[in-house]
C-alpha cells in the first residue's frame, strides 16, 4: 500500500513562485500547508534522469531528505512521435539559447519558448508534408518521505502538434499543442477548461484518488 500524507506540511521542490501558487491551491482543499524547496534554502539538484520518472523522484527525494519532511516534486514535457519522443526530458532544455542563436549585443542566456517551438516545427518539416504530427503533454508528480518511502502519478494528454502557434492565454508549448477532440491550442483555452483535461490535472486526479480516498 502506498504510503499517506500524514502531516500538514509539504516541501514543494521548487524554486519558481507560479508553480508553488499553482500546486498549493490544488492541495488546499485537503488541508496540506505547501512550502516551497526555494524558501527553505535548499539547492536545487541536478536532474539526471532519462526518464520524467526518475527526475521526479530526484528532485522529491532530494527535498525530503534536506528538509525532513515529505516532498512533492513534478517533471513534465512534450514528447512528439514522429521525433522518437523528443524533446521529452530536455523539454526546457530545448529553450536555450546557444551562443550562435543570440541577437547581437544580448545575452543569449535565458527560456525561449518560441525558439524551442520552432525547433520542433523545424525537425517536423525535414520528414515531409505527411509527417506524424500527434503529441503528448507528460506530467509525473512524486512523492518522497525522509525515510525514503515514495509514490509516484502519471498523467498525459494526446494530441497534434500545430504550427504557426496560437494563442496567448498559455505558455511553454501550449501555443502549438491541440488536444484531442478540440481545434483550439491549449493558449487559445480558457485556463479552467485547459485544467480540466491538462496533462498535470490527470496526474494529480491520481494522487488525490490515492492520498485523500476519503476526502468528499
Amino acid at each position: 500500500m502506498t504510503r499517506k500524507l500524514d502531516g500538514s506540511k509539504l516541501v514543494i521542490a521548487t524554486h519558481n513562485a507560479g508553480k508553488l501558487r499553482e500546486i498549493s491551491a490544488l492541495l488546499a482543499p485537503f488541508g496540506v500547508d505547501c512550502v516551497s524547496a526555494g524558501e527553505l534554502g535548499l539547492p536545487e539538484p541536478e536532474e539526471t534522469g532519462t526518464t520524467f520518472v526518475e527526475n521526479a523522484l530526484l528532485k522529491a527525494h532530494a527535498a525530503a531528505k534536506a528538509a525532513g519532511l515529505p516532498a512533492l516534486a513534478d517533471d513534465s514535457g512534450l514528447s512528439v512521435t514522429a521525433l522518437g519522443g523528443r524533446p521529452g526530458v530536455y523539454t526546457a532544455d530545448w529553450t536555450e539559447r546557444q551562443w550562435f542563436e543570440a541577437e547581437p549585443g544580448k545575452d543569449y542566456k535565458g527560456r525561449d519558448w518560441y525558439l524551442a517551438m520552432g525547433k520542433v516545427e523545424g525537425l517536423l518539416c525535414e520528414k515531409g508534408p505527411d509527417v506524424d504530427r500527434s503529441c503528448r503533454f507528460s506530467c509525473t508528480l512524486a512523492i518522497a518521505w525522509p525515510e525514503g518511502d515514495e509514490a509516484v502519478y502519471e498523467g498525459r494528454v494526446d494530441g497534434t502538434f500545430s504550427w504557426p502557434p496560437r494563442g496567448t492565454m498559455g505558455f511553454g508549448y501550449d501555443p502549438v499543442f491541440v488536444p484531442q477532440g478540440r481545434n483550439q491550442t491549449f493558449a487559445e483555452l480558457g485556463l479552467e477548461e485547459k485544467k480540466s483535461m491538462s496533462h498535470r490535472a490527470d496526474a494529480f486526479a491520481k494522487l488525490v484518488a490515492d492520498q485523500f480516498p476519503d476526502t468528499p
